[in-house]
């Protein structure tokens, strides 16, 4: 993982509204950082917003960071995630 990049060249401003996003670090904050990146993403932007993610982290570090978060990642970014790291379907709301 390349802990010098600047995330705010490359996150959605948007998703980190409530926050300084140059204070954030990659190492410390990737439990916010990575659900935070995919979660305004559409089927139409996957491609772009996951390969900005994996300039950040792991697959498996991001497949075990959306699986446990608590933070709102719909079903189908779950989905797309798994499905690209050929990995099994997970959910985050289950009903």
């Amino acid at each position: 993982m390349k802990t010098k990049i600047n995330i705010a060249n490359i996150a959605p401003k948007q998703v980190f509204w409530d926050m300084d996003i140059s204070k954030l670090s990659t190492k410390q904050d990737k439990a916010l950082i990575i659900p935070r990146m995919l979660m305004a993403t559409t089927k139409e932007t996957f491609l772009q917003d996951i390969t900005n993610v994996e300039k950040l982290y792991t697959t498996n570090e991001i497949y075990v960071i959306l699986k446990n978060t608590k933070e709102r990642i719909s079903n189908n970014v779950c989905r797309m995630v798994a499905t690209r790291y050929s990995k099994p379907t997970f959910l985050r709301y289950k009903f």
